[in-house]
């Protein structure tokens, strides 16, 4: 099982270091110009507190900042990643079990957005929720960022705009088939020209966004 995490808040409502995403987020969410990461022990989220943002995240951190375009499945300088770039993935406890998703700032692994547990939910489903979540996100923020997924289910699926599951919608799971819904309505009415590139586990290790519970 991994430790615990703590999440230093520069700038939020209230600045300081929270054990759990929950607490961070309350004084994160909707703030504008929030500044915020996570650290595996105390003593290094006490350290980054102290030292400041700009240490960690760079005095213009502005995830949403528009990037060069990489070509599908390209990767940076030396074969590496790209660091400009949002990193998505989903965990599921069973399958079907309690299913969550987010994504995050590969550069950094800020937190952009976190959503569930919900229940009755599959690992396949989240992986394609999280990345459909990412292309419209960064189209809303009108940012060229390329999107990372480690799901080959996923990107096929956001590629034919269908979500092939086989999970049966019940009263437990209506809040997954609502977003399943929605974010099928999403690939229906909108296009997009952002990068959707496949994470090379073998190569790079975990993405970023992995909940670190294999």
């Amino acid at each position: 099982m991994p430790g615990p995490k703590y999440y230093v808040v520069w700038k939020g409502l209230n600045p300081g270091i929270y054990d759990s995403w929950d607490a961070c987020r309350l004084q994160v969410e909707g703030q504008r110009g929030a500044r915020y990461k996570s650290f595996a022990s105390r003593s290094e989220a006490l350290e980054a507190f102290e030292k400041g943002h700009e240490a960690y995240l760079g005095k213009s951190h502005n995830p949403w900042h528009k990037a060069a375009a990489p070509a599908p499945h390209a990767a940076g300088r030396g074969g590496l990643p790209v660091k400009e770039s949002l990193a998505v993935d989903a965990a599921c406890s069973g399958n079907p079990g309690d299913m969550e998703y987010r994504g995050v700032y590969t550069a950094t692994g800020e937190e952009i957005f976190h959503i569930g547990p919900l229940k009755q939910g599959t690992n396949n489903v989240g992986e394609f929720l999280a990345l459909v979540h990412g292309l419209a996100l960064l189209k809303q923020k009108n940012s060229s960022l390329p999107v990372y997924s480690d799901s080959v289910n996923a990107i096929k699926w956001v590629k034919e705009k269908k979500c092939r599951t086989l999970l049966k919608r019940s009263e437990v799971n209506r809040p997954v088939f609502d977003l399943i819904d929605r974010a099928l309505k999403w690939l229906g009415e909108n296009d997009w020209d952002t990068p959707v590139l496949k994470w090379e586990t073998s190569l790079w290790g975990e993405i970023p966004a992995d909940f670190g519970r294999k």
